[in-house]
């Protein structure tokens, strides 16, 4: 809960970051005691070992008493403790003293008597109350169990969720590393995607870019936790789940922004100022902006628009106003979409609001309306660079090129419609990756812009 605490804390203000250091010189209980004062969490939404919870409730209805005893500030633990209504007492640091360690022993020692209580922990500084105790219940892995088993007798063991490379690599999103296929874009559009040096260029501004992306993902999911947790199928995310561990996103962010950093030392300054832009602008979207209506949408549609700018940067082609104003209108459709299907889902469970979010369900049609325009503009502005001057540089053929108008027509309008079906999944980009429609309309566009070149 101190993990949880400090991201609600900078979450509220980043600024407190720095006030940190001087609480903790007071010692840790005084910093947990002014981290709780300063926060609000729904206890409700926590994830619950629900099978120990479950054993607790037995235990009481046998007759025993039940105490929770933590090392948590006394602030958090009461209001723990009010929303399972499982506990006889409850005993937590109090700003003064850090109940954890030899207190915490001493506490139940002297509560219960030598020997005369059952314990259940989930690390190792557990170990030497285990020596003192009846019974281990053990929330933790088979070594742990097995250190525990040493020194009492263990009562149960309720292992950990299992912690896969798929967990690790669902953490940092890398499904989404697809969106940064956009640096490719300019080197695709200027017909220079042969060119073995500016694709080596090209490829390490992806690499740069995905790391940079997952560092902020990371970053996104702590900062979202509450949100996530009242989510139906965000809920079941690594971090909102528990099934990674708070300290680990908190230490992976800098790693791969350290990796970002790396790689883009090898590419053009015109690159790295653009990635610097890039982490700064979705830092502030993590911290802020996204709840604030319309606000959000448009820099959701920038960032998609600052991959093209980055991948023209890493390769010297400098995107055409032609391809930065379509990217802009079509990126903000599908941002809207994205906001329009929360907003659905947000309905069906007869919600008012989207968690987190600036908008209320009664804008749902408003929102279709802007996403459908913006989205048709798109199109529009392909049309008008179609029948420009700038055209006939590049193709051959470029009156082919209206059949992409109709293929991108057909596809907006169907991810429209299959929003206000509720078939859309939240992330219109997920929902193209496991769509057979979107890849059959993407190799019709190639087909036609090969045939056209």
């Amino acid at each position: 809960m101190l993990h949880e605490t400090l991201i609600l804390l900078i979450k509220r203000n980043p600024l407190y970051v720095f006030m940190l250091p001087l609480w903790l010189l007071r010692g840790k209980a005084y910093l947990k005691k002014q981290v709780a004062s300063r926060v609000e969490f729904d206890p409700s939404c926590l994830p619950y070992r629900t099978e120990l919870i479950a054993h607790l409730r037995e235990e009481r209805t046998a007759g025993r008493c039940v105490v929770l005893t933590t090392a948590s500030d006394e602030q958090i633990a009461q209001r723990i403790a009010s929303h399972l209504e499982l506990f006889d007492e409850v005993h937590a640091s109090d700003g003064n003293r850090n109940l954890s360690g030899k207190r915490k022993l001493a506490l139940l020692v002297d509560r219960f008597g030598e020997r005369r209580f059952a314990y259940a922990g989930n690390a190792s500084i557990d170990l030497h109350i285990w020596r003192h105790a009846a019974t281990a219940m053990v929330v933790g892995d088979a070594d742990l169990a097995r250190r525990a088993g040493e020194l009492t007798s263990v009562q149960r063991v309720y292992p950990p969720e299992p912690r896969s490379l798929k967990t690790c690599l669902k953490a940092i999103r890398l499904h989404q590393w697809l969106k940064n296929l956009l640096i490719f874009v300019p080197l695709l559009t200027a017909h220079k995607f042969a060119d073995g040096a500016l694709l080596t260029q090209a490829s390490l501004a992806f690499l740069s870019f995905g790391l940079c992306a997952s560092s902020v993902y990371l970053l996104n999911d702590l900062l979202d936790l509450e949100a996530d947790r009242h989510h139906p199928t965000k809920r079941r995310r690594p971090f909102a789940s528990g099934v990674l561990p708070i300290w680990l996103g908190v230490v992976s962010i800098p790693a791969f922004l350290f990796s970002s950093a790396a790689i883009a030392w090898w590419l053009p300054g015109p690159f790295q100022l653009t990635l610097l832009v890039y982490l700064l602008a979705t830092a502030a979207y993590s911290f802020f902006l996204k709840r604030l209506a319309l606000i959000d949408v448009l820099a959701l549609a920038g960032l998609y628009t600052l991959r093209i700018i980055a991948g023209g940067a890493a390769v010297g082609i400098a995107p055409t106003q032609w391809l930065l104003a379509f990217s802009v209108f079509l990126f903000l459709s599908l941002a809207l979409v994205k906001r329009f299907s929360e907003l659905y889902e947000a309905r069906e469970s007869n919600r008012e609001t989207a968690k987190g979010r600036g908008y209320y369900v009664s804008d749902l049609e408003q929102i279709a309306s802007l996403g459908g325009a913006s989205g048709y503009m798109s199109v529009l502005v392909l049309a008008l660079y179609i029948n420009s001057h700038d055209v006939a540089v590049l193709y051959r053929q470029p009156n082919l090129l209206w059949l992409v108008c109709a293929v991108l027509l057909y596809w907006i309008s169907r991810v429209w419609l299959l929003a206000h079906r509720g078939e859309m999944h939240e992330d219109p980009i997920v929902f193209a990756i496991k769509d057979r429609v979107s890849y059959i309309a993407l190799a019709l566009a190639a087909v036609i812009l090969a045939l056209a070149a």
